[in-house]
């Protein structure tokens, strides 16, 4: 397994009209799925509050993109998904 200080990503995971990069430092990747997870939180909070499917449905594609980035971290550091 690679060190999460000297790994990145895998480049593989695709995502409907997206795909990884491959060799994003993983911290870089990792501040990327933080902001991601914070707009999710946000969202979520925001469609419970409001009934707003418009959010419901933007967080649900955002979580898809966030997994995906996960998953491709994961490949970047030799550890299944």
């Amino acid at each position: 397994m690679t060190s999460p200080k000297h790994a990145g990503t895998a480049g593989k995971e695709t995502f409907d009209l997206f795909r990884m990069q491959p060799d994003v430092p993983f911290d870089h990747a990792f501040s990327q799925l933080s902001v991601l997870l914070g707009c999710i939180r946000h969202l979520t909070t925001e469609a419970e509050m409001e009934s707003d499917r418009v959010a419901g449905c933007a967080a649900r594609i955002l979580s898809e993109l966030a997994k995906a980035l996960v998953d491709d971290m994961a490949r970047g550091m030799n550890v299944e998904a």
